[in-house]
């Protein structure tokens, strides 16, 4: 039998020896690149992640140093909201003074009224009295310029 003879056992042997080392070399040249591989992507990673940690603590501090600055000029508005309250309030005094200065003077609205009605007719009576004196000017003027060449003045 084969389990008894020493030289057969060896050949099966050396033979089995010499498959697994054939399929070693073959998984070799799988697994040794792909090892690699893996290596220079997982440093690939690595640096990615690195730079991407580093990106975020910029874009923390810049966000950091923008709302500093955001808050203050929030706050700069805050108190400029407050001065136009205050000037709105002061308005609104000053308003209500002037209606109650306004329901003052109603009382002299008709006064006033009586007023520009005899203006008015001050104004029209003027008007006659210009013509008035244009007409008696013409009148008056063509005979006067007669008797003045005669008049020594």
């Amino acid at each position: 039998m084969v389990e008894d003879d020493p030289a057969a056992s060896q050949f099966a042997m050396d033979r089995l020896s010499q498959a697994f080392e054939t399929s070693a070399r073959r998984w070799e040249l799988i697994v040794y690149p792909t090892l690699f591989a893996f290596i220079i992507l997982a440093a690939y990673g690595f640096y990615l992640v690195f730079s991407l940690a580093k990106d975020v603590h910029y874009l923390a501090i810049s966000v950091d140093s923008n709302m500093t600055v955001l808050a203050s000029n929030m706050q700069s508005m805050s108190d400029n909201m407050g001065q136009i309250s205050a000037n709105v309030r002061a308005m609104t005094v000053g308003v209500e003074s002037m209606a109650r200065d306004v329901t003052t003077l109603e009382p002299m609205l008709s006064s006033i009224e009586a007023m520009n009605h005899s203006m008015q007719s001050m104004t029209f009576t003027t008007a006659n009295m210009r013509d008035d004196l244009g007409a008696m000017n013409r009148n008056i003027g063509r005979p006067m310029r007669f008797m003045n060449s005669f008049i020594p003045w």
